[in-house]
């Protein structure tokens, strides 16, 4: 892997680019880069194995307007194509920065059907919001026909949209879902986390600390809606304007049931910072 990365602005370069590469992964991204989304370019070259100079790593900065709602922080949303590129050297090849008018050259008609699944949750409080990140994984995935392509965890459920794409539309991709990365106060990294003030800042722990709590509590047996009501009663006191805290299965993120395999997701804001995290249970028929 070469030191810095090559910056492609164009579809048709990203395409050639591409086309000669033998093994590749790629690493699709908004920008605003942090050590969340370094760790998931390093798997990324551990599954084309550009350690042994056997494949190329593929990242793409694009804040996708399609996601964003009426009211939500599209123009405010942190950029910095030449400090992420800094960020990039030594971990990939090629860089995928397309215009939002290369991108969308007119307007989007044609986009992915949804399951149920997309409605629920993040779906609920942000209407449209996992049909914008579909049509954008999907034209992606096109532009940048990758062998493997690197999602993060704590988009739990976003993750859950893209691997059930992927599998019922047979992209010839295959999605690795990497684990979340973490602030030593248990803080999922986030770009929006920028938006925290210090006060906001030693408080936002605290919704991966209560996840924790309930993930322990359903465990030992309380009911599942008992314990996600107490995790968000306390969030709420501490200043949090919450969404959801709710437990769901961790396949299809219907009703959780006991002794199947199950997510705590939650979603509030912190000041003008809207956070997000989860956290699996393995088992909840007890210890």
């Amino acid at each position: 892997m070469q030191n810095a990365p090559v910056l492609i602005r164009d579809i048709a370069g990203m395409r050639a680019f591409m086309q000669e590469r033998k093994k590749s992964a790629f690493v699709p991204t908004m920008g605003a880069l942090h050590a969340g989304h370094l760790s998931l370019l390093q798997r990324a070259a551990e599954l084309a194995g550009a350690g042994k100079g056997e494949g190329v790593v593929a990242a793409s900065i694009f804040v996708n307007p399609l996601q964003f709602g009426a009211g939500e922080d599209f123009n405010e949303y942190p950029r910095g194509l030449e400090a992420d590129l800094e960020k990039m050297h030594g971990l990939a090849d090629v860089v995928f920065a397309p215009t939002e008018r290369e991108m969308y050259p007119a307007r989007q008609r044609f986009g992915i059907s949804l399951p149920p699944m997309a409605g629920e949750l993040e779906g609920r409080f942000r209407p449209g919001f996992f049909e914008g990140v579909a049509a954008a994984v999907c034209k992606l995935l096109n532009i940048v026909p990758a062998d493997f392509a690197v999602f993060g965890a704590k988009d739990y459920q976003q993750a859950r949209v893209i691997c059930g794409m992927a599998r019922d539309l047979n992209f010839r991709t295959t999605i690795e879902i990497a684990p979340t990365v973490r602030e030593s106060d248990g803080l999922a990294l986030s770009s929006r986390n920028a938006y925290l003030s210090a006060a906001e800042r030693a408080e936002a722990p605290r919704m991966h600390s209560e996840l924790r709590e309930a993930a322990a509590a359903i465990r030992k047996g309380t009911d599942f809606a008992d314990a996600c009501a107490r995790g968000e009663l306390v969030l709420r006191e501490n200043g949090w304007e919450m969404d959801y805290f709710e437990a769901r299965d961790a396949e299809d993120l219907s009703a959780p049931a006991r002794g199947k395999a199950a997510v705590i997701l939650a979603a509030g804001k912190l000041g003008k910072a809207r956070l997000i995290d989860n956290v699996e249970i393995d088992r909840t028929d007890g210890d």
